[in-house]
């Protein structure tokens, strides 16, 4: 079993209003110190192992569904999970 951290986030060129709210909010809570906010997803997946290629099956999962490749980037981390 494998355990896949995703991390997606808006691409730089790509305004980011709720980034900007929270920042705001951050600030009238007298957080001034923060000087930008970008918001994003974050999803774990455990996956079985099979002979398919695990790398492969996750930029396929991440490109198809779990990102929007038109404004956002991703990443992971692969982890051996330990069965319980």
């Amino acid at each position: 079993m494998y355990k896949v951290k995703v991390y997606v986030t808006l691409r730089e060129s790509v305004l980011d209003p709720q980034g900007t709210a929270v920042k705001g909010a951050l600030h009238s809570l007298s957080y001034t110190e923060v000087k930008d906010v970008r918001i994003g997803k974050f999803m774990e997946l455990v996956i079985e192992k099979s002979d398919r290629d695990l790398d492969e099956m996750v930029r396929d999962m991440c490109e198809k569904l779990l990102s929007n490749p038109v404004i956002e980037d991703y990443r992971y981390e692969i982890e051996e999970a330990v069965a319980r």
